[in-house]
């Protein structure tokens, strides 16, 4: 049987080559007969691995050991930040931190946890401010804390907002009751009354509710005033204005449509006097115009040179002054042929409503006795002023 001198592998005797190890076989076909010598240090390659792979154990163990704990003081300190414990839960994040450097997070929430206190200082001073009644400035405050979250996200953050937007509701609550307790205007009410419905809390909307109440009650008051005095348009106005910040009021709704029946009613009352008026203007006109004179009295008399003197009276039955008053007449025979013909002017030449005129004229030329003649008024004329 013939071995491979370098292997000690089994091989034939025509073969050149090892098939176990590769090596050229040598020619002497004695060296081939001997097997070798097992190796006494065979195992050595098997300790290398073994203390290689030990190491490579080890040292993963190690760094998992590193990363685990990590990760629990990572949980740890997100746990404290989530309890509003930023100090220690930076403390815990810096720990994790110096057992992976390599850890992302954890640097983020160690930076984040110092604009965390920050913000809690924020809150912190704008609750002393509102101590003060500083309100604006306690707001202010309120929305810098706000303004320092914009580029974080996450529960933590969530939970400073939360506690932000309750602070922010509570101090405005505050003001509120402040000012409500001043006795504002009705302007101010309006204001105030956009505030409370702004804030998302139950004394809030309480609130929102008194101050709707008494705009109600103003409007109610201030624009059935208007109506009594006929001021339609400004009572309309002022109900609507109230509507605005109650629009699901029955009592102004209700009195719209009591504004607007009364307004329909007036115009078609103030309509009717209208016609009224002109109709009797017109009548008034007429009357002034045909029967606003009356004859009361006319007289023919001798003065001592025997001359013919027409004398009358007459009162003005007209609504306005007259001016002008002529009167017209015929003196007649004892058979009733006109004698002669004249018109007079009565004086004062104006003449106010109820009051008299006089009229007189002397001819000169009539020879008649004056027992034997007779004097016609035929017509009267007058301007109305």
């Amino acid at each position: 049987m013939f071995y491979c001198p370098y292997c000690g592998s089994i091989i034939k005797d025509d073969e050149q080559f090892c098939i176990q190890c590769g090596k050229k076989l040598p020619s002497d076909m004695y060296t081939r007969m001997e097997k070798p010598a097992p190796n006494r240090f065979w195992y050595l390659p098997f300790i290398s691995v073994f203390f290689i792979l030990a190491i490579i154990g080890s040292f993963y163990l190690f760094l998992n050991y590193k990363t685990t704990q990590a990760k629990e003081l990572y949980l740890e300190g997100e746990q404290l930040a989530l309890d509003g414990s930023y100090d220690k839960a930076s403390s815990a994040f810096t720990e994790a931190l110096s057992y992976k450097p390599n850890f992302p997070a954890a640097e983020t929430n160690q930076v984040f946890m110092g604009i965390a206190k920050k913000v809690t200082n924020l809150l912190n001073d704008a609750q002393e401010q509102s101590k003060e009644n500083s309100f604006n400035e306690a707001l202010e405050l309120i929305d810098s804390a706000e303004n320092k979250l914009q580029n974080y996200n996450g529960e933590v953050v969530n939970e400073l907002i939360k506690s932000i937007s309750e602070q922010r509701n509570s101090i405005k609550l505050q003001q509120l009751t402040v000012e409500m307790n001043n006795d504002p205007t009705i302007e101010e009410l309006k204001t105030l009354l956009w505030q409370a419905q702004a804030i998302k809390l139950e004394e809030a909307t309480r609130i929102a509710t008194e101050i709707r109440d008494r705009i109600i009650a103003y409007t109610f008051s201030r624009a059935s005033e208007l109506l009594n005095n006929k001021q339609f348009s400004d009572a309309k106005a002022t109900v609507k204005e109230g509507l605005k910040y109650a629009p699901e009021s029955d009592k102004l709704v209700s009195l719209k449509t009591t504004i607007e029946k009364e307004k329909t009613a007036f115009e078609t009352a103030q309509q009717h006097r209208i016609e009224q008026a002109i109709n009797a203007a017109e009548e008034e006109e007429k009357w002034n115009e045909n029967e606003a004179v009356s004859l009361q009295d006319t007289t023919l008399e001798e003065d001592k040179q025997q001359n013919i003197v027409v004398k009358g009276k007459i009162k003005s039955l007209a609504t306005v002054p007259i001016t002008s008053v002529s009167i017209q007449y015929q003196i007649l025979d004892k058979d009733g042929y006109e004698i002669t013909s004249n018109e007079v002017f009565v004086n004062p030449n104006t003449i106010y409503p109820e009051e008299n005129g006089e009229f007189e004229f002397t001819h000169y030329d009539i020879k008649e006795d004056v027992t034997n003649i007779q004097v016609k008024v035929t017509k009267i004329k007058w301007f109305v002023d």
